[in-house]
């Protein structure tokens, strides 16, 4: 299976990013892929949760699911949606931020709402809080594709080993991590733990991301690391984006998703133990 990962570099109107996207993934087409990807939060970034209110739509009506719907129908290939802003019928009024995989025939094969908020301090100018305008989904999910089992993740969900576990033992060959992920981070820690997580299930890992500066109609804006990546199971990168919005194709063979794990089968190597403490999760 030939991938295409999309790098984007989307502003805040849904609109003015759709056209954009649809060349990418037609690009991804025309060079052969038949499992494109593109990042987290495809139809914009924004830090106004009054703007996103604003622009975002529920699910039924959200124009960019339906126009990259219609995309995949016409090109009768796989799409994953990295994720959308979407609005939701939640008492609280947050979005959800939604990962989808398309299937040829247009339809939705599978649904993953993003489960880690990413909450965090970067540094003294740089403060986010997902979890104020998003709510988190609480269900993992594996696709069942005729080319492979794949595991649906998003982003910050990458600093959350158990997660990416908990997939590979459920049957995922490959997961995806499409990302927005931050420039300061990034340039830390985005290739190692997309490795890591690769190296740990014997999963191909397939990351798309958000790329630059991403321009808001308030005059604010941030920054993303960029660096799609597409990883084998033993670890090794087999494509890298770069930093420059485009298409970056790889080559997967399922093959060696049962060659890594033959020779290191840590998958089936669990063990229980007692301490430090009990821990039930949240």
């Amino acid at each position: 299976m030939r991938v295409g990962l999309v790098q984007l570099t989307v502003g805040d109107d849904p609109a003015a990013n759709l056209p954009m996207t649809l060349g990418h993934v037609r690009q991804a087409v025309a060079q052969g892929a038949g499992f494109v990807l593109t990042p987290e939060l495809t139809n914009g970034l924004s830090s106004s949760r009054a703007h996103q209110r604003g622009v975002f739509r529920h699910e039924e009506a959200d124009e960019t699911l339906a126009a990259l719907q219609a995309e995949a129908k016409a090109a009768g290939i796989w799409l994953l949606i990295g994720s959308l802003g979407l609005l939701t019928h939640d008492a609280d009024g947050r979005f959800a931020n939604r990962s989808f995989l398309i299937a040829p025939d247009g339809s939705v094969a599978a649904r993953y709402d993003k489960i880690h908020m990413f909450d965090v301090n970067v540094s003294a100018t740089e403060v986010y809080r997902e979890s104020e305008g998003y709510r988190p989904g609480s269900k993992a999910v594996v696709a069942e594709t005729p080319f492979a089992k794949i595991g649906m993740t998003v982003c910050y969900d990458v600093r959350f080993p158990a997660l990416y576990r908990r997939l590979a033992q459920g049957g995922a060959q490959v997961i995806t991590v499409p990302a927005a992920f931050n420039h300061l981070t990034g340039a830390a820690h985005w290739e190692t733990l997309l490795r890591a997580r690769a190296i740990e299930t014997g999963c191909f890992v397939l990351a798309p991301a958000q790329t630059g500066f991403h321009p808001e109609t308030n005059g604010k804006g941030r920054k993303t690391h960029g660096h799609s990546l597409a990883i084998a199971p033993w670890g090794e990168v087999l494509a890298d984006a770069g930093t420059e919005p485009g298409v970056t194709l790889a080559d997967l063979d399922l093959a060696r998703v049962a060659e890594a794990r033959g020779r290191v089968p840590s998958l089936t190597h669990d063990r229980s133990f007692d301490g430090p403490w009990d821990f039930d999760g949240p």
